[in-house]
């Protein structure tokens, strides 16, 4: 009888899979970073740095804000009274684009004294149709501008806003309250302009001051139903004014004309408070200070990202990686991995501590409600700028990484890296133009920092996200380059 031999048993390969090979790249990667000192030195110099240099600045700024008027109301009211519930309809016909904040609308209000209470519904040039009232509450309506159909609907203290594009079609722009209204109340169209600002650039810095601008609105349509029948009178036109507000330099009184029952208003000032958009007592964004320390910590973010590239070179420990993980190009990918998480972990204690840390003492140099709202980690924009900011240190290490990788020497990585985040900040300040410093600001890394800001300012030269994703595109470009790089030449 002839007998098989017995079949060998399968073969199984015990190098692991290219997931697994990966994995195994990136603890020696980890390795190598929390085991050269000057590494961990320049995490914990950049968290130091970062939190000093915000508490220098928050103990050295100082505002006073608080103590001025808390709100303003000045405005061209073309009013008549209606005694209890009812609607109000009008068309705003078109509005000149005067200021970003000009409102034209409608209004009910409790009566003509500068500061009573009101509820409106309004159209503004560069932000839509809104409903505000109380100097305190605002609600974005639709993004459209005049032509705009808008209507005021009473009910006790309950005042709806709406809006159409036809007349016919009615979309909700939102609903208040104004307790304690009394039974009879002023209603009527209303038009201002809040001051515009010139900004003058000078050596080291800017000046800026106001000026008044004057509103124009064309309104027609104008339709009032009372729910209980009356007797209205003609349309009055006023000027509303508030001795506690701030001057406007504008002309003392709005005009208004009327036609085959159209009409035209012109008016200057604003009716906002806390709570309001175009109110700013005060244009610090206490958030950005707060974290400005990370301008002088990034120092040490970049020293890190370099020297975690260049140490190899510097021992020739490279050969060794390279021997070892033959796919260079992922040893790279890997380097990227662990230098951004690491730089991350640190760039997020050194902007939490920062903020909160900065909060007392610039509570006591009157940066506080209601001027300055306390900063709270539930604001989304709060938590973007504090996460931003860690985000932010981190791709300019991948960057800085990626620097090193193609030069291969940390002095000179280094001082690239710095001048190209450094100097564009420098001469910026000193260009005579504003335009032109902020297309500084925009084209180079430090555009990054961008995702710090919280509110609107008028030096502000990029939004956000897109400041980041330029740094973004730095750092992508550096790392391509060092990926090309590596493939072409001897470790």
């Amino acid at each position: 009888m002839t007998r098989t031999a017995p079949s060998a048993p399968a073969y199984r390969s015990s190098v692991g899979t290219a997931r697994d090979g990966f994995v195994q790249i990136l603890r020696s990667e980890w390795t190598k970073v929390r085991s050269v000192r000057s590494t961990v030195w320049c995490a914990l110099a950049a968290i130091g740095l970062t939190v000093l240099v915000s508490l220098l600045t928050s103990a050295s700024s100082t505002t006073d804000a608080n103590s001025g008027p808390a709100f303003v109301d000045q405005f061209t009211f073309v009013h008549q009274r209606m005694d209890g519930d009812g609607t109000f309809v009008v068309h705003v016909a078109s509005q000149r684009d005067s200021q970003e904040w000009a409102k034209a609308g409608i209004m009910i209000k409790e009566n003509l004294t500068g500061g009573s209470p009101y509820a409106a519904v309004m159209v503004t040039p560069r932000h839509g149709v809104r409903m505000q009232a109380g100097f305190t509450t605002d609600v974005a309506g639709s993004g459209a501008g005049a032509p705009r159909w808008l209507m005021l609907t009473r009910s006790g203290a309950t005042i709806a806003g709406y809006e159409s594009a036809d007349g016919t079609t009615w979309h909700h722009a939102g609903t208040v309250q104004l307790p304690g209204l009394p039974r009879t109340a002023e209603l009527g169209m209303f038009v201002t302009s809040p001051n515009g600002l010139r900004v003058t650039k000078t050596s080291g810095g800017v000046s800026t001051s106001g000026y008044a601008t004057v509103g124009t609105a064309a309104f027609d349509h104008v339709s009032v139903q009372p729910a209980v029948p009356q007797q209205l009178r003609g349309w009055t036109g006023q000027t509303v004014t508030d001795d506690g507000a701030p001057p406007t330099g504008g002309p003392a009184t709005g005009t208004f004309t009327e036609a085959d029952g159209a009409f035209t208003v012109t008016g200057t000032g604003d009716i906002a408070g806390y709570g309001i958009p175009s109110f700013q007592a005060g244009d610090d964004d206490i958030v950005a200070n707060s974290l400005s320390g990370v301008q002088l910590g990034l120092l040490a973010v970049v020293a890190l990202g370099v020297l975690a590239a260049t140490a190899e070179y510097r021992t020739g420990m490279v050969r060794t990686t390279f021997a070892a993980s033959p796919r260079r190009r992922r040893v790279l990918v890997a380097k990227g991995v662990v230098v951004g998480g690491v730089v991350f972990l640190a760039g997020l204690v050194a902007s939490l501590v920062a903020l909160f840390a900065a909060q007392p003492e610039l509570r006591h140099n009157g940066f506080r409600p209601p001027a300055y709202p306390s900063p709270s980690l539930a604001d989304p924009t709060v938590l973007r700028a504090v996460v931003g900011t860690a985000l932010v240190l981190a791709v300019l290490a991948v960057f800085s990484l990626g620097v090193g990788l193609v030069l291969r020497r940390s002095a000179r990585a280094i001082v690239l890296v710095i001048a190209l985040v450094l100097v564009p900040q420098i001469v910026a300040a000193f260009v005579p133009s504003l335009s032109v410093q902020m297309w500084i600001d925009r084209l180079t890394p430090v555009a990054g920092l961008a995702i710090q800001h919280t509110r609107p300012r008028f030096d502000y030269a990029i939004g956000p996200w897109a400041g980041f994703a330029v740094l973004c595109a730095y750092a992508a470009a550096a790392m391509a380059a060092a990926m090309w790089l590596v493939r072409r030449r001897d470790a």
